[in-house]
């Protein structure tokens, strides 16, 4: 990821056109559930913000669509998610299938709310 985006928007651009959607919708989906939420870039990828700290990351890559971190406290969050952990605090959902955009939008509001319960 060596190119360096001003804007979520920017970045998402850089994608294929199916890619760029899928992101897009993701980004709702995540913004949709973190109240008083604002965006920008961090670490080179999409990052959700409340009161200027992270929530929650989101990037695209060739085959798959990456959300991060993984949320904890949440058994049922915890055995929904097993089939999309990868590595430790990373969420990946491959291209090639549905994206669960619900499952990503629970996902939002958990960190959501483990960032409130931390302020």
């Amino acid at each position: 990821m060596a190119e360096k985006y001003a804007t979520v928007e920017e970045y998402i651009a850089s994608f294929p056109g199916d890619v760029q959607e899928i992101l897009r919708t993701v980004r709702t989906t995540i913004l949709a559930q973190v109240p008083g939420a604002g965006e920008k870039i961090s670490y080179g990828i999409p990052t959700v913000t409340v009161d200027g700290k992270y929530v929650v990351y989101f990037s695209g890559w060739k085959r798959h669509i990456s959300v991060y971190p993984v949320p904890s406290g949440d058994e049922r969050l915890d055995v929904d998610l097993t089939a999309y952990k990868s590595g430790q605090g990373t969420l990946k959902f491959p291209l090639a299938r549905p994206i669960p955009y619900e499952l990503i939008g629970r996902v939002a509001k958990a960190l959501a709310d483990q960032r409130k319960h931390q302020a």
